[in-house]
Order: structure tokens, then C-alpha cells, then sequence
């Protein structure tokens, strides 16, 4: 053991000595990177639908969305977000996978159907497992996957991938993809895409959930 080494041995405590893991040293090498690179936000005012069962993480993503200027609507299930979809036509949507009564899946499903909804972007939320592992080995017709939790720089990064030279929000599909390319939505109920559909051609509205 050399002269160094003895001495980090008898003046460091055990806490402050981490393994370095290659996760750990892409994370630091990242940090600088991070700080010093402008974020690029949506343009003032762009709509942003949240579709979640968990008001925590419904104020959270609010607030977030909120700091960078955008109009944040909210919905507690599905149900309601599709409504609001029609009456309130967000230019994106957070949905998460798992909601009482018709499931993520089955209402992005009736949205990609719907000509009316299908080219808005979708960015799907899950914090449970089985799901999460469901739309990764499934295609399905969401434009990004967001793990629950998350952090304030993945919101922003998720959205700006999503943002044209206008910095509005828009699909990113291959030009002239028919409706039978589209990827397919895993496994909802019949019931529910029954359900989910006809709230779309209902096309009214539904009080904001706040």
C-alpha cells in the first residue's frame, strides 16, 4: 500500500468511500454536460394533458410543467381524460398505464383510432412493473415511455424530443404509414376499448380535475 493510500485509509470514514460503478462514472461524466446546456422548453402556453390516478403524481407533474410556461389540464382516470381530450385538445399527453376502470393502454389505443386524436403525442407513465415490462415487450402506438418516478430533467428531456422547429409538440412517425402499419396497443379488454372509444364519439366535455 503506498504512502496515499495509507493515508485515505486513516482519515476516511467508511460512508464516504463508494464503489465507483460504470453507471456511477457515465452519471458524472454527464453532470457538467447537463448544467451548462440550455433546456429547450415547448413554446408559452402549449396544452399538456396529465391522465393519472395518483394526485401526488399529478400536482408534481403540474408544477413541473407549469415552471416552463406550459397550461397543464389534469384528469384522475381515463374516463375523464378522453373527454378532455376532445374538449380541450392538448397538443401532448402524459397517460399513465395503469388507471381505474379503462386502462392506458386502452385509451391510447382509441386515440390512435380516432382521427380526430391520433397525431397528438403521447408520452405513456408507469411505476408499476408488469406494466412497464408489458409496453416494452408489446408495440404499442405511444411516442415515449416515462418510469414513475421521475425526475424534472427526464420530463423536460422526454418533451424535448418531441418538439418540431416551432418547439410545438408533434408525432414522430414515418410520412405515408397506413393505418394498418400503425403499431398495435397490447392486450386492453374488448370492454374497455369499447368503452374508451365511444367516450371519444360521445365528444363532450368533462370538469378539469385539479
Amino acid at each position: 500500500m503506498s504512502l496515499f493510500d495509507q493515508f485515505l485509509t486513516l482519515f476516511s470514514k467508511p460512508s464516504d468511500v463508494q464503489p465507483l460503478t460504470l453507471d456511477g462514472a457515465e452519471d458524472l461524466l454527464q453532470q457538467p454536460e447537463r448544467r451548462v446546456r440550455p433546456r429547450v422548453n415547448p413554446r408559452e402556453g402549449t396544452r399538456v394533458l396529465i391522465i393519472d390516478d395518483s394526485q401526488t403524481v399529478v400536482t408534481a407533474l403540474k408544477r413541473i410543467l407549469r415552471s416552463a410556461g406550459c397550461e397543464a389540464i389534469t384528469a384522475l382516470d381515463a374516463e375523464s381524460g378522453l373527454k378532455l381530450v376532445l374538449s380541450r385538445h392538448p397538443e401532448l399527453i402524459f397517460l399513465d398505464i395503469v388507471l381505474p376502470g379503462i386502462n392506458g393502454f386502452a385509451a391510447l389505443r382509441a386515440l390512435r383510432r380516432d382521427e380526430r386524436t391520433k397525431n397528438i403525442p403521447i408520452i405513456m407513465m408507469s411505476g408499476n412493473e408488469q406494466a412497464t415490462e408489458q409496453f416494452f415487450g408489446a408495440r404499442v402506438g405511444a411516442d415515449d415511455f416515462m418510469k414513475k418516478p421521475f425526475s424534472r430533467l427526464e420530463v423536460f428531456a422526454r418533451i424535448e424530443q418531441l418538439l418540431d422547429e416551432d418547439l410545438a409538440p408533434r408525432r414522430r412517425q414515418p410520412q405515408g404509414q397506413s393505418a394498418a402499419a400503425r403499431p398495435a396497443v397490447a392486450h386492453p379488454s374488448p370492454y374497455e376499448h369499447r368503452q374508451a372509444a365511444a367516450l371519444l364519439h360521445q365528444g363532450f366535455g368533462a370538469p378539469e380535475h385539479s
